[in-house]
């Protein structure tokens, strides 16, 4: 039986710097994939694979996406209820009324311009993903508002994020399509048929509805009307209200930056200050995040029980971080090796990757060396500082003869996808290094689209559930949580929306993905074994809120999501 790692350390209970978030089966047969040499590949080639349909630089046609959904099963749209709705109401009978390339509704100049008979691309457009993202919305549309009519008359139960979304895309669909007379129904979003939801509620749909139009707007490049919207979203939100008003906020602002880019225009000075004054706080962010988010944890709980288990056998081990952070995970596994008695480490190293902060690498190497003192571990640790990723070569690790080697990347390789000739140089020197084993931790959505309307939705769906699991887990007022969000996902969502070509640096992609990109030079994936999904489990057990964490297989591999919406995912790899 495979070395399982101890179940009494809580890496809470360390007090360190963390880094920032983003049933049992027996392990998979190993598969070996074919090599294919690195060097060979072209970028066009290597940008093809990240493209945002997986394989392809260009989009489904709508008559793909229209055969798509023809063959989808009944019980596969059940699961998926927002997208169930919409293709049951109106999509269904327009899948050929626009190209694929183009943009959402027909052109709108104004608030009283009517909308063109061609005005469901932005639906048609992002169907496909919507029908794919693995949602969990379990209720058809009938059990929903049946539900919505009971809890008004027995007394009400607030709407779940999710549910808002779902409420507000219907109302976009229904509602700026319908005519009379010629004339577009701009309809106030919430009507009689929601007229069981609180105020708050209706006005969260509101403002997501109108988040909505202001973004097809924004794709159409009516920036005109689009900033009337904008603003109108701006006075409703909040960076420091209700989930839905602070995710609003966000996107709002990455739209008026769209049009600014767009139009020549420059970011407001008072947005990048305050983006300035929130990083000022990372660190008491970091860890807040750790202590009381469960997604970095359980990742790495179960990332570094693999490791133990394929270094079992080692008495000389030699760790490469990618980009560390606070190293706070090889404390577990320093603690996890500290007790083998059948094969005592002779020798535990840690080299340590950074492009930044070389103060703060520094620091976490004192506090790693410290607590393997405490463990009479052998240990050192190395730094290795480079202004780019692409000049990362093996010669830099120093490795030595009998060392076995282990790479741990975590939330890097997504950094480089928008740069070739940087992730190319990466791996072919890792692959040099001969590792027995490559973690690889990564955040499991499709940011990549080259499409603005569908990349939008999927940051919104991927953004909401983030800032749903912040409203659980964290207080309101805690100003981590504000930090967390003006930074890192203020951040994240302004380079997704706003920006193109080599500045959208955020471009994170399914896991899939990856694995096509990986055996193009013979990486194999193993298995997580029980024992790791053992322990990711055991954490979410210590958590408040562990219970709306999901953990489910995807091939070979582990997904962390939240309440059903896929978060990161967690494979391990081997070279041929």
């Amino acid at each position: 039986m495979a070395k399982t790692l101890f179940s009494s350390f809580h890496f809470n209970d360390t007090e360190d710097d963390c880094d920032p978030p983003l049933g049992y089966g027996k392990e998979a047969a190993v598969t070996k994939c074919q090599e294919v040499p690195w060097s060979d590949m072209e970028d066009c080639a290597f940008m093809d694979l990240f493209s945002s349909s997986y394989g392809s630089c260009q989009e489904n046609s709508m008559e793909e996406k229209s055969e798509l959904f023809e063959n989808q099963q009944p019980d596969d749209f059940k699961q998926n209820d927002f997208c169930h709705k919409i293709l049951h109401s109106e999509i269904q009978p327009n899948f050929d009324a626009r190209n694929h390339g183009e943009d959402i509704h027909s052109q709108v100049s104004g608030l009283g311009k009517p909308l063109e008979d061609k005005a469901l691309s932005f639906s048609a457009a992002s169907l496909e993903l919507l029908a794919n993202y693995e949602r969990g919305f379990k209720k058809t549309r009938e059990e929903a508002f049946n539900d919505l009519s009971y809890e008004n008359n027995v007394g009400h139960q607030k709407l779940t994020m999710e549910e808002i979304l779902r409420v507000a895309g219907e109302r976009f669909i229904q509602f700026s399509t319908k005519k009379e007379d010629g004339i577009s129904m701009f309809i106030h979003p919430y009507g009689s048929s929601l007229s069981g939801l609180s105020i708050d509620e209706a006005r969260d749909v509101e403002l997501v509805y109108i988040l909505l139009v202001a973004a097809e707007n924004v794709g159409c490049q009516h920036f005109d009307f689009a900033s009337k919207m904008i603003t109108r979203c701006l006075w409703m939100a909040s960076d420091s209200g209700t989930p839905v008003q602070r995710i609003a906020y966000y996107f709002a602002i990455a739209l008026q930056e769209r049009i600014y880019r767009e139009t020549g225009r420059i970011m407001s000075e008072k947005i990048k200050q305050s983006m300035k004054c929130l990083a000022l706080e990372t660190n008491i962010t970091f860890l807040a995040s750790h202590q009381e988010l469960p997604f970095t944890q359980v990742m790495q709980f179960a990332g570094i029980q693999c490791i133990i288990e394929n270094v079992t056998t080692a008495t000389k081990i030699h760790l490469v971080d990618l980009q560390i952070r606070s190293g706070i995970q090889w404390t577990a596994l320093m603690q996890g090796l500290s007790e083998w008695h059948e094969h005592p480490i002779k020798s535990l190293k840690l080299t340590a990757v950074g492009t930044t902060d070389q103060l703060y690498i520094e620091a976490t190497g004192q506090r790693l060396l410290s607590f393997a003192e405490s463990l009479n571990l052998p240990f050192s640790f190395k730094a290795v500082y480079l202004t780019d990723m692409k000049d990362f070569k093996e010669d830099l690790l120093n490795i030595e003869a009998g060392e076995t080697v282990v790479v741990y990347s975590f939330l890097i390789l997504r950094t480089m996808v928008s740069r070739p000739g940087c992730i190319e140089n990466l791996m072919g020197a890792i692959r040099r290094l001969r590792p027995v084993l490559m973690v690889l931790v990564e955040v499991d959505v499709n940011h990549n689209s080259p499409s603005f309307v569908d990349r939008f939705i999927e940051a919104l769906l991927f953004y909401s559930s983030y800032f749903d699991c912040l409203e659980d887990c964290m207080e309101r007022s805690s100003q981590s949580r504000m930090n967390l969000e003006g930074i890192y996902f203020g951040q994240g969502i302004l380079n997704i929306v706003a920006t193109e070509g080599q500045e959208r640096t955020n471009r994170n992609v399914k896991t899939d993905v990856w694995r096509a990109f990986f055996a193009r030079f013979g990486m194999i994936e193993i298995g997580l074994s029980e024992s790791s999904w053992y322990q990711a489990n055991l954490v979410l057990k210590q958590f408040v809120h562990g219970s709306s964490c999901t953990l489910e297989h995807n091939g070979k591999g582990l997904v962390v999501g939240w309440k059903g919406t896929p978060i990161h995912s967690l494979t391990t790899w081997k070279f041929s």
